[in-house]
């Protein structure tokens, strides 16, 4: 028998990633219901892949930041609107005004610092949301580490790997 599990014909991985996609956008969409208000001391960084197919954000932005972004949604900003496949909003740049729109595929990583939650994702073109593959192309663990393991700054984001087991 071998030590080798099969690859797997489920993308496990893209489900699991566009699950935590989806809190992200629930949370965005309460907070857009509530008028824009963030409960309590509630605020959050949004990383982005800024070429990802979808992103719309002004070009000065754009040439700034190449490849990443992440924004601050807490005191300063305005028409958030939440689709079922990303959200709009409109910051300030320098005293600047922008509007920019997200795939929820465009994302990398979310935090709210407040209660110390985050999660990080790999980004995914939209094309490629739903490929199918002759082998996963993550990074690989160790036969011993766990699926979920905890970010080792003791905070509680979680890294979900489906590496194969060597």
């Amino acid at each position: 028998m071998s030590d080798t599990p099969p690859d797997s014909l489920i993308p496990y991985d893209e489900i699991v990633q566009e699950a935590l996609r989806a809190v992200v956008g629930r949370v965005l969409g309460q907070i857009e219901a509530s008028g824009s208000e963030l409960p309590g001391n509630h605020h959050f960084y949004i990383t982005f892949k800024t070429g990802a197919a979808g992103v719309s954000i002004p070009a000065d932005l754009k040439a700034r930041f190449p490849d990443e972004m992440t924004i601050v949604l807490q005191n300063k900003f305005w028409d958030l609107a939440v689709g079922d496949t990303g959200f709009t909003v409109s910051l300030s740049f320098n005293q600047v005004p922008a509007k920019l729109d997200i795939p929820f595929s465009a994302i990398t990583a979310f935090v709210d610092p407040a209660v110390d939650f985050g999660l990080q994702f790999q980004a995914m073109d939209e094309d490629d949301a739903h490929e199918t593959h002759d082998e996963a192309e993550n990074d690989g663990q160790d036969a011993g580490d766990s699926l979920a393991t905890p970010a080792e700054d003791g905070s509680n984001v979680v890294t979900v790997d489906f590496g194969k087991k060597k």
